[in-house]
């Protein structure tokens, strides 16, 4: 059905009734979809053959060079109704008919609305001309911006061989004018927390290490226009690899899980796999799994098989055939008591192995990216351990074995040091890919796939790819009314593809759902729009289809929409006999073909870019009708939150209520109350200075507050006490600390108990205010009127807390940090935060300030998504 154009850029769920959002409910997850358009032909569908024939779907396999990370994060529940669209019935007689197969209904060319169509062929020839002339002109200065940033190159006046030399200086000296730099250090060998030596790469940059941090910081990608429009991502690049995990350390000889009630001794290798069983029994979600405990056994077992399974107290062999039989609490014991001890160390020893691990860490930080300074990501390798997975994953409790040297790749510029193997070691392979933006890449053996050694969300790269994101789905609204307009056309077309191919576009536009992949058959059975089967949909006249499948990360997805007449009576053929359970809904449609038909009207769209520009456009549409006020930080940053939970609620980012959240509550109404009673007590202080209070300010001013009656505040004097004394303690064991770090005497207990005589002072304090109902005047030289002033303190910490406890109630059951890192685009968070006067640190944690600082620094309060 034809749109206006006021509602050509308005996103879905402001289509809907006011209601709409308020009565969602239930848990919601659709499935990854491809970022990838394949070329895939599609058959019966955007090909336009109309055989009939059931076609296979695409293959979606991977290259080393596909990043595996995924955006998004475990969704959960969520209702939304939509309103039913006026006019869209159609007779259901009509559609109930076979489809024909005659003519073909044409789809949509590729063209550009804009105005420049309608111009001559020879003006726009004079206007690509010129464009090409802009486009030479930007790459020569990008080239000489370059070439201001680089890293100079060093002299080469040493005799030492080329390989010996600084990696990160040879690295940068690649494409540079020449410079002395300052001379190299040899990096330090990585000890007990890694096994590889932490060659190569010197803690800092090589060439002019004081003035080359300055330039690094004070570089703006996004200033430089050219920058990142070609495949090649650099010309040079010199890292120095990848951490591996530290050995197994075998358990103490007196730790021992038994069988069957006796202990045995493990070999190595099969011991440490039953320490990463017995180190988590706490985990009931997955020790209580039946489905986790079956595959650890299975894995459990294949290791035993392999080193000879264990011996009995008198050395007699112990065959482990039975999970059952398996008791492995002693080893939980030994490793809850290790976690405790390391949690009560002393802090300044915490800090000095922090230091050691960074010491050891810090060559791996960093790489050199076309000669400047870059930060890393991951670049640690996953330890092994057992895997957990999502939602309901059929191989949660396998076992992630340890990664090798010899499965690692390692993408690096042909001129650079490759970094060194740990000893008695080699990687599987160097790459010299200046398409790729990984460093290192393996394969992990639970769904084998590819992980990646990535730089850090603050780099440039990362930044430029972010930029891309959201530059292409404000694109997206230039085109949005065409394509809807579009596929409700198609919604009655004649040819069965089309119709599902606009059914699955509409779903994918109004519900967003994800585009789905197909599945193999080791892998769990989690599907998308595309992949959704005959039982995955109910139907209930006169327009409510009821979803239900497990979507991305294994977690079900079980809504209830109220769709349009149409989209009802298509999905109803679409379910028709003979299909049955296990027959595909849209059985002419792949996600390939669903991509290539939307790239069509945009190059590079896909179903993903439908989420981010709805979500933006959403948050954007909130932000238009918030108004500036003179409320608080906290009561702005639950405007924020709620408009960031709609756009959750829109993107199906919803997530089931954490077990703890009761706990939390009940501790933030334990503060609000704590307060309440500090307030209550300054009162009545002022009743001890001024009697006459009470007439004139009424008796109801000085009353006790609802809930705190004298059970409650015996119990808080109670804690006001243990508080004083834990923070003597503290204070005590601090100041010990320094002592002896100075070389001082420690004090002795005696002093201890002193200071502990003000806990007991105050002890006293708090039982005589019980009893007689009077309060001290706490301070010197107190007034009423300073008294009046903490009374109107503590009413704003109130009403703080109070403002908290509701955002924090209301978003439970809400992921917003997903949409807040994925979806919305930050522009819109940072123009939030100028237009209602919010430092950016409040909406901004550290790490997504460095990420999105490109938004930070070119955004002003007037743009616009």
């Amino acid at each position: 059905m034809p749109q206006s154009s006021s509602d050509e850029n308005t996103p879905f769920i402001k289509k809907s009734k006011p209601d709409a959002i308020q009565n969602m409910k239930g848990s919601r997850v659709g499935h990854t979809e491809s970022g990838v358009v394949l070329a895939a032909n599609i058959t019966n569908g955007a090909n336009g053959q109309t055989n009939g024939t059931q076609k296979r779907k695409a293959s979606m396999g991977k290259s080393y060079q596909q990043a595996s990370d995924s955006d998004d994060e475990p969704m959960s529940k969520r209702q939304r109704r939509t309103s039913t669209k006026a006019g869209a019935a159609a007779s259901e007689d009509d559609d109930d008919v076979p489809l024909s197969k005659a003519k073909r209904v044409s789809r949509p060319s590729i063209r550009d609305d804009s105005d420049s169509d309608d111009a001559p062929l020879t003006s726009r020839l004079s206007e690509a001309k010129a464009q090409k002339l802009q486009q030479e002109k930007h790459r020569i200065e990008a080239k000489a911006e370059k070439q201001a940033n680089g890293v100079k190159k060093e002299e080469s006046d040493s005799d030492a061989p080329l390989s010996k030399k600084a990696p990160l200086a040879k690295a940068a000296s690649a494409k540079s004018t020449p410079a002395k730099a300052a001379p190299a250090k040899k990096g330090k060998a990585v000890k007990s927390e890694s096994a590889t030596p932490a060659r190569n790469l010197k803690k800092e940059a090589t060439a002019e290490a004081d003035g080359e941090e300055d330039d690094e910081e004070q570089y703006k990608w996004w200033q430089n226009e050219a920058k990142g429009d070609g495949t090649k991502k650099w010309d040079t690049l010199q890292h120095n690899g990848v951490v591996f995990p530290p050995d197994y350390e075998p358990l103490p000889k007196n730790v021992k899980m038994r069988y069957d009630g006796v202990p045995v001794t493990l070999p190595p290798e099969s011991e440490e796999v039953a320490g990463f069983y017995g180190a988590m029994l706490n985990s009931t979600v997955n020790v209580g799994n039946p489905t986790f405990n079956k595959n650890f056994f299975n894995d459990f077992k294949d290791i035993l098989d392999r080193t000879g399974h264990g011996k009995g107290p008198n050395g007699e062999k112990v065959k482990i055939t039975k999970f059952d039989k398996c008791d492995f609490k002693p080893i939980f014991e030994y490793y809850d008591a290790e976690r405790e001890r390391k949690k009560a160390r002393p802090a300044a020893e915490k800090k000095a192995d922090k230091a050691a691990k960074d010491e050891v860490e810090a060559p791996y930080t960093h790489c050199l990216w076309d000669g400047r300074k870059q930060k890393v990501g991951n670049f640690r390798v996953e330890p092994p351990g057992l895997f957990r997975g999502r939602g309901e994953h059929p191989k949660t409790g396998k076992l992630k074995q340890r990664v090798q040297p010899e499965q690692v790749t390692i993408n690096i510029g042909k001129e650079a040091t490759v970094p060194t193997p740990p000893e008695g070691h080699r990687w599987k392979e160097i790459k010299h890919d200046q398409e790729g933006t990984w460093l290192a890449m393996w394969q992990e053996n639970i769904n084998g796939n590819y992980k990646y050694v990535m730089l850090a969300a603050s780099s440039d790269i990362k930044g430029q790819s972010d930029h891309k994101k959201f530059e292409k789905a404000r694109e997206l609204k230039k085109h949005i009314g065409r394509i809807r307009k579009d596929y409700q056309k198609s919604l009655k077309s004649e040819l069965m593809a089309d119709r599902q191919l606009a059914t699955a576009v509409y779903l994918i536009d109004q519900y967003a759902l994800r585009a789905g992949n197909e599945k193999g058959d080791d892998e769990a059975d989690t599907v998308g729009c595309c992949s959704l089967k005959f039982e995955h949909i109910t139907l209930e006249p006169p327009n409510k289809v009821i979803f239900d499948f497990l979507g991305k990360d294994s977690i079900r997805f079980h809504e209830e929409f109220m769709v349009d007449q149409q989209v009802f009576k298509n999905l109803k053929i679409f379910k028709k006999a003979p299909k049955k359970a296990g027959d595909e809904i849209f059985d002419r449609l792949t996600t390939s073909g669903l991509n290539k038909h939307l790239s069509s009207y945009m190059p590079g769209l896909t179903a993903k870019v439908f989420r981010t520009y709805n979500a933006s456009q959403t948050f954007a549409n909130l932000l238009k009708e918030l108004k500036p006020g003179n409320g608080t930080i906290q009561e702005k940053m639950k405007d924020y939150n709620d408009a960031n939970r709609k756009v959750a609620i829109l993107c199906n980012h919803k997530r089931t209520v954490a077990a703890g959240h009761g706990a939390q509550m009940e501790k933030l109404q334990d503060k609000i109350d704590g307060v309440r009673y500090q307030q209550y007590r300054t009162k009545r202080m002022m009743l001890e200075l001024e009697p006459k209070l009470k007439k004139r300010r009424g008796a109801e001013y000085f009353e006790l507050p609802d809930g705190l009656d004298r059970e409650w505040q015996q119990a808080h004097h109670k804690f006001l006490v243990e508080q004083e004394q834990e923070k003597i303690r503290k204070k005590f064991a601090k100041d010990n600390e320094k002592r002896a770090a100075e070389g001082e005497k420690e004090m002795k207990n005696r002093e201890l108990d002193e200071r502990l005589e003000v806990a007991d002072e105050l002890q006293k304090k708090l039982a005589r205010e019980l009893k007689t109902g009077k309060v001290e005047v706490e301070g010197k030289g107190m007034t009423v009127e300073k008294l009046e002033e903490k009374v109107d303190k503590f009413q704003v910490r109130i009403d703080t807390m109070t403002v908290q406890g509701e955002d924090k109630k209301n978003t439970s059951d809400v992921a917003l940090g997903t949409s807040k890192t994925n979806y919305i685009d930050p522009r819109l968070t940072v123009v939030f935060a100028k237009k209602f006067d919010v430092p950016i640190e409040k909406l901004f944690s550290a790490t997504l300030r460095a990420k999105f600082q490109w938004a930070i620094e070119s955004t002003e309060e007037d743009w616009e998504f």
